[in-house]
C-alpha cells in the first residue's frame, strides 16, 4: 500500500500563487472533481474566474485546504512562508506539494510537522538546497516524497525553453519585447 494517496474528488485544493504555473495546475485539476479551488497570492486576479478559483487570505488557505500546491516564486515575502506557524494552522490530514521554489518552505519545520503528524504528507519537486543532501532528515521520512525537480523533463518542454531563451537573447540585441508563455488576459 506504499505510495497510496487520497482522491481529489470532494476536496478543497489550495494554490499558493496563481501565476502561469498555478493557473496551469488549476486548469488540470478541474476534471478530477475537486469540491473547491482556493488561492492566495499578492492580489486577486481576473483570470481566476476561468478556473472557478476563489481568492482567500493565506491563513484561510492554510485552514481550509486538504491539499496545498505551492506554485509561487521565491521572494522576500514568500521565503520560508511555510513554517512552524503555517503547519500548525493546516489540517492534520493536509498534503503539501511544492512545485514552486524550495526556499518557500522551512525544511526543518516541515520535518517536525511530518514526523509529529501535524500534517499528513508532502511532495517536493523543489528543495533548499537543490538537490537535498542524501543525509538530510527529510530524505528518510516515509510521508515525504522528494523528486529531483523534474517537472519540466520532457522533450517538448526543454525544446520550448531553448527556443524561448534564444528568442529572448535576440530580443535583447534587437531592443524588442521579450517573449514567453502568457497567462490569458480578461
Amino acid at each position: 500500500m506504499w505510495l497510496c494517496g487520497v482522491e481529489l474528488t470532494r476536496r478543497t485544493v489550495g494554490l499558493f500563487g496563481l501565476g502561469r504555473i498555478g493557473y496551469g495546475v488549476a486548469r488540470r485539476l478541474k476534471p478530477f472533481g475537486i469540491d473547491r479551488l482556493i488561492y492566495s497570492d499578492v492580489c486577486k486576479v481576473s483570470f481566476a474566474d476561468d478556473v472557478c478559483a476563489i481568492f482567500v487570505d493565506f491563513d484561510t488557505l492554510l485552514k481550509e485546504s486538504d491539499i496545498i500546491c505551492i506554485c509561487c516564486n521565491l521572494t522576500p515575502q514568500t521565503k520560508h512562508k511555510f513554517n512552524a506557524r503555517a503547519f500548525k494552522m493546516m489540517k492534520n490530514s493536509a498534503i503539501l506539494i511544492n512545485s514552486g521554489r524550495g526556499g518557500v518552505i522551512q525544511h526543518d519545520d516541515l520535518y517536525d510537522a511530518l514526523t509529529s503528524g501535524e500534517i499528513a504528507a508532502a511532495g517536493l519537486d523543489v528543495t533548499e538546497p537543490e538537490p537535498l543532501p542524501a543525509d538530510h532528515r527529510l530524505v528518510g521520512v516515509d510521508n515525504c516524497i522528494i523528486l529531483p525537480h523534474m517537472g519540466s523533463n520532457t522533450w517538448d518542454s526543454r525544446n520550448s525553453m531553448s527556443k524561448t531563451t534564444a528568442e529572448n537573447i535576440l530580443a535583447v540585441f534587437h531592443n524588442t519585447k521579450a517573449v514567453g508563455e502568457i497567462i490569458p488576459k480578461h
